[in-house]
């Protein structure tokens, strides 16, 4: 016999937060009590932690699995087998993530935690996607600069809509998720990736804190790779000006041929200007080699994607489910592996 109505209670909905891991063995001792403390906020919700440690040689994935021990519901600690970079780290956390919806934020603490209960809330109001946009940070004027530099060059070039302050902190609707999933693209900015998609984002402002703790490994490698993957990936910008600048150069090289010619054949006047010659045949040399530069950073993410590689190799997924599913895209099949074991 059905209890009445007004004993029935509906089950949570879970909320999944995604939480790359990359040599932050000196946060995630705060880090991830003030993820739990989420929980009391939002008694709605069950949540759920993701941790993605993407290859980490210190102690986090120690640190990582001796919390998962002690609360073994609410937490899941996915190890990849090598450092696969940051977007391929949530790319993983995404397929494992159960929620109805899931949240995205970094291990150093520099993002509020306490936003997601705001964030939950425009999600139980109907939004599908709602990114915390940084206002300002707490960081040197250089990269203030920077940043400011690279938002608004997405904005130009790639995405004109785009947050101004850009974002790496949010939380987004299953939906959203699924798509993500399906596409599975390599070399991307995953951040630009789901604004693409269209859902219209509700826009959280806040301020960016300076870490305190650890080391950033987001080294200028690294954001020089996402700089050309953001604009190769999501804008023809680069492409269409090497169209042009080769157009523009072959039309003057053209107009001054054709003037040295006539001056030659007409006015028998002597062709001088070894200097300017060999100048402008380096010159030239120069920004042949940039085109086919630029033209190779197309070629090679179109054969990447071509020989279909995964983004991303799960070593071993510490779940408190018995059974937690294999990424079919990773594997290859559909099958299942128990907690721990090597997949």
């Amino acid at each position: 016999m059905l209890p009445p109505d007004d004993q029935v209670v509906a089950p949570r909905k879970v909320l999944s937060i995604i939480v790359p891991v990359y040599f932050n063995e000196m946060n995630l001792p705060d880090t991830i009590p003030q993820l739990r403390a989420l929980e009391p906020l939002l008694p709605e919700f069950r949540l759920e932690l993701v941790f993605v440690d993407d290859g980490s040689n210190d102690r986090s994935l120690q640190i990582l699995l001796d919390f998962q021990r002690r609360y073994p519901e609410q937490i899941k600690v996915l190890k990849l087998t090598r450092n696969f970079g940051s977007m391929a780290a949530i790319q993983a956390g995404l397929a494992f993530a159960t929620g109805d919806c899931v949240g995205m934020i970094a291990a150093d603490l520099q993002d509020p935690p306490e936003l997601f209960v705001e964030m939950a809330r425009q999600w139980e109001a109907g939004a599908k996607a709602i990114f915390a946009v940084r206002s300002d940070r707490e960081d040197s004027k250089s990269q203030k600069f920077f940043a400011a530099a690279y938002y608004a060059l997405i904005r130009r070039f790639a995405l004109p809509s785009y947050p101004r302050g850009g974002f790496d902190f949010f939380l987004v609707d299953q939906d959203v998720v699924r798509e993500v999933n399906r596409i599975r693209e390599k070399n991307t900015n995953l951040m630009s990736l789901i604004f693409w998609l269209g859902y219209q984002p509700v826009l959280i402002p806040y301020v960016r804190r300076a870490r305190t703790k650890g080391t950033s490994r987001w080294t200028m490698a690294k954001k020089i790779k996402l700089f050309v993957d953001s604009f190769v990936a999501f804008s023809y910008a680069p492409i269409r000006i090497v169209s042009v600048t080769g157009l523009l150069f072959a039309l003057s090289a053209f107009l001054y041929g054709s003037y040295v010619f006539v001056a030659w054949a007409l006015r028998d006047i002597p062709v001088k200007g070894y200097a300017p010659i060999v100048v402008m045949l380096a010159f030239t040399a120069g920004v042949q080699m940039t085109m086919l530069g630029v033209l190779g950073e197309y070629l090679w993410r179109g054969l990447d994607e071509t020989r279909r590689r995964p983004p991303y190799v799960i070593d071993e997924v510490f779940d408190a489910t018995r059974l937690v599913r294999r990424d079919p895209a990773v594997t290859g099949e559909n099958n299942f592996t128990r907690q721990g074991e090597s997949s």
